[in-house]
């Protein structure tokens, strides 16, 4: 027994070793290649994991890495915050389950499946996968735009949605139809349980990390924030409710608590083993032999699934405010199946609700339904580029001439504009960030929204009538290909751009850019000039010591571009500099110890 256990748990750590880096090296999603792994492993493909009942075991420890992931969400989710979005996440969430389902229903039922049952499943599809969506926007660096929010508040609607479903199967079921004393008690159970989640996560949780962390022990902490997850964990299927929403109402009310980021560092690493086991689990799920029998079938049923769901979230999209990209994307993304039609359709097949050939079915549509997301967000991503760039609603942008072009609009743009401002010198600002600029008008600042990444943008702000073009986006991708739009097509403008290290200034001199700053260079300088004069450094030896290291730090880092793609050869490089700066300082040292003896004697 110990022995078989030990051979799966090294065939799962193999995957999780093996499956994300390939997937990283091929430039596709990790969700795609523990998929990929979990297929190649289970019980339909290789037989590492011999029986599907191994595998929802599996797949219910794994459902912890869901839970961790939202519990990580919830961190750096303020209660203030979370009550702003509620209009995002009712309006738009709500919207989404009830016109989906309400579209879904009746193509289930006219396929031959009773009404009744045509509904449940209907809304179980209606819900979509927090786990692989979460993760791959993120993956993307999407989670933070305007659609990877609104995919989060469907997503977080779609949990709290889930909790009734859940509740409901029983029900359908014919020996607990008739029981309507149970559904009130688990009503009650579960108005409980959330209550008390809320009151220890207000009031105890703080003070049980304050002690804990007075005591210094480091796996103290670690086994704490693991306790906070699996107590709701259980507490919340205790009441018959879902785990991942309690873990992420106990996050969220841990996020103004000041231990959150020593939870967060100490919780990471599991949650990522383990959501890499749960997709893992769900390629296992995929039964191959009903996808080459049914084949047909399947793929009409993820195809109509794919499409109604997306032509509905596409639609809330736009009519939310998203730009015609950012609505397409939130639509592919959101799109698919979820981890809940799993628990429903084992539920109801449990209850006898629903027969096991059409569980099966559905389970294959829903797991194909999930594998095609990270293609079909590849798919976008490569047609987008391949294509013309996607000409979404911006700014209009008044006509300006001799004026500067500031193209990104965080720390370092503003600055720029402010000086300009004072100094009555007209300038154009732009940022891909709507919420950034509604930020900086809030506060007196003026900014047009627009992609500095696209020439349509750039003409618009008639950047060939400029005198400069300031580039400060932060994004280092973004700052290259805005920097090649503008050489390319504006070159008489001088660009005048911000790096966010060596390798960025090397790649922009590729370019043909030459006006240059590290943006914590010379702020890192002024700073050791304090450190300096704090530690009693006359005036003249701290002035001379900045100097020596900015002029050698600025020789090398135009003598390393001929081989900064070499990154054995930098390192090497860099090893000699700091033999080569110390040898510097030691030599100045005697040099000026030479002029204070040969002072001594002339005044002798």
């Amino acid at each position: 027994m110990t022995g078989s256990f030990l051979i799966q748990a090294a065939v799962f750590l193999a995957a999780a070793a093996i499956a994300a880096p390939i997937a990283k090296k091929l430039h596709i999603s990790s969700v795609l290649g523990y998929l990929a792994a979990g297929v190649l492993i289970g019980p339909f493909g290789l037989g590492f994991v011999y029986t599907v009942y191994h595998v929802e075991s599996i797949l219910h420890i794994a459902e912890y890495g869901v839970a961790l992931l939202l519990f990580l969400i919830g961190l750096e989710l303020k209660p203030k915050r979370l009550w702003t979005m509620r209009g995002s996440v009712f309006g738009l969430g709500g919207s989404q389950v009830a016109i989906s389902a309400a579209l879904l229903i009746p193509v289930i039922g006219f396929a031959g499946i009773p009404w009744d049952d045509a509904v449940l499943i209907g809304f179980a599809l209606a819900l979509s996968s927090t786990a692989f969506v979460l993760q791959v926007l993120e993956e993307k660096g999407e989670l933070r735009l305007r659609h990877g929010r609104a995919a989060f508040s469907v997503l977080l609607f779609q949990d709290m949605a889930a909790i009734p479903l859940i509740a409901i199967v029983p029900l359908l079921g014919a020996a607990g139809a008739a029981d309507e004393s149970v559904s009130f008690v688990k009503i009650v159970g579960a108005i409980g349980a959330i209550l008390v989640i809320v009151i220890i996560g207000r009031y105890a949780l703080s003070t049980v990390y304050r002690l804990v962390a007075m005591t210094g022990v480091r796996e103290a902490m670690t086994a704490s924030a693991l306790l906070t997850v699996v107590g709701v964990v259980l507490l919340m299927e205790f009441a018959g409710l879902s785990a991942v929403l309690g873990a992420f109402l106990a996050g969220a009310l841990l996020a103004d608590s000041p231990y959150r980021h020593q939870i967060e560092s100490d919780i990471a690493p599991f949650e990522g083993l383990l959501l890499g086991l749960f997709f893992t689990a769900v390629g296992m799920m995929l039964n191959l032999q009903l996808l080459v029998e049914q084949f047909g079938l399947v793929i009409v049923c993820v195809v109509g699934l794919l499409t109604i769901k997306a032509i509905v979230l596409y639609g809330l999209g736009r009519w939310n405010g998203l730009d015609n990209r950012a609505a397409r994307r939130l639509a592919l993304a959101v799109s698919q199946g979820g981890e809940f039609a799993f628990v429903i359709f084992t539920t109801a097949l449990g209850e006898n609700v629903i027969s096991r050939d059409l569980a099966e079915l559905l389970t294959v549509v829903v797991t194909l339904s999930m594998l095609s997301t990270p293609l079909l967000l590849l798919a976008d991503e490569l047609l987008t580029r391949a294509g013309e760039p996607d000409d979404g609603p911006y700014d209009e942008i008044p006509e300006e001439q001799g004026h500067v072009v500031i193209a990104g609009f965080g720390r370092v743009g503003q600055i720029v504009a402010r000086v300009l401002q004072a100094r009555r010198i007209p300038f154009t600002a732009l940022d891909g960030s709507a919420e950034q600029v509604a930020f900086v008008s809030r506060f007196g600042g003026q900014a047009y929204y627009g992609d500095a990444t696209r020439l349509s943008i750039l003409e618009a702000a008639q950047v060939d009538k400029a005198q400069a073009f300031v580039l400060a986006i932060g994004d280092i991708e973004k700052s290259l290909k805005t920097a090649e739009l503008v050489r390319k097509h504006f070159p008489h403008v001088p660009i005048y751009a911000r790096a966010r290290n060596r390798n960025h200034v090397h790649r922009l001199m590729d370019l043909g850019v030459e006006f240059i700053r590290r943006e914590t260079f010379l702020s890192s300088l002024d700073i050791t000039r304090e450190v300096l004069r704090g530690l009693g450094d006359p005036e003249q030896e701290v002035t001379r010591t900045i100097e020596t290291f900015r002029e050698f730090d600025r020789r090398h880092l135009y003598g390393d571009y001929a081989h900064y793609t070499d990154q054995q050869k930098l390192q090497v490089f860099a090893r000699e500099r700091s033999e080569e700066l110390k040898d510097l300082f030691a030599q100045d040292e005697a040099d000026l110890s030479d002029a204070i003896v040969d002072a001594d004697n002339k005044v002798v």
